[in-house]
């Protein structure tokens, strides 16, 4: 079994698993709602969707959503719930390693785009930046502190600042500002229940309303 296969076999299980515990809807993203409930309703890319709960939320709010994963069974699930809910998602199996979604978007969403597979994170997501419309946002979300019921308790793991993030996606500066680049603690909720206080580590970027070699 390849390393792609293995990583989407780690991904359908986790997935079993959670729905088997937690059958309820999944919630949306904290960070998320507070970054995109602000603003207009346009086109949306959420990167790594999960249970759906991102890609739900911003639907019932007027998004229209295309929401990709490398699990075949959390994206069949999200499809089915989406369309139960008369909700315009998307739901598309994508393997980030090698494929992006087509589409141009007025936001992008990363959140919490880690795996213990090799991923190529920052090429996938300079990609993204490409996909975003002018005027449009990059979001990045990501864990700056080990929850207790994180797939990885590593205890010299280290988290790259937003500012890191940033960096390393190397943007052009004349077409990409930095919105936010933060690193705030909240009290989350984990799959089964349990609670702690964690640190996320937020990007958002926004596209310039123009294009800088007149390409739109």
């Amino acid at each position: 079994m390849d390393t792609q296969d293995r990583a989407a076999n780690f991904w359908d299980e986790t997935y079993r698993q959670r729905a088997a515990g937690s059958p309820a809807t999944a919630k949306v993203n904290a960070r998320l709602a507070e970054i995109a409930g602000p603003l207009p309703p346009g086109t949306a890319l959420d990167l790594g969707c999960g249970a759906g709960g991102d890609a739900l939320w911003l639907a019932a709010r007027g998004w229209r959503v295309t929401a990709v994963d490398l699990s075949a069974v959390t994206v069949r699930a999200l499809q089915q719930q989406a369309d139960r809910a008369g909700l315009p998602v998307t739901a598309l199996r994508v393997d980030l390693a090698d494929d992006f979604p087509a589409g141009a978007f007025d936001l992008v969403s990363a959140q919490y785009l880690h795996t213990p597979f090799a991923l190529d994170r920052a090429r996938a997501l300079r990609t993204a930046a490409e996909s975003v419309n002018p005027g449009g946002r990059l979001v990045v979300v990501d864990h700056g502190s080990t929850a207790p019921w994180s797939w990885s308790q590593d205890p010299d793991v280290r988290y790259p600042s937003p500012r890191e993030v940033a960096e390393e996606l190397a943007l052009d500066p004349a077409e990409w500002s930095v919105v936010r680049a933060d690193s705030p603690q909240r009290q989350a909720t984990g799959p089964t229940g349990g609670t702690a206080t964690v640190v996320d580590h937020v990007l958002v970027l926004r596209r310039a309303d123009w294009d800088p070699e007149g390409r739109r």
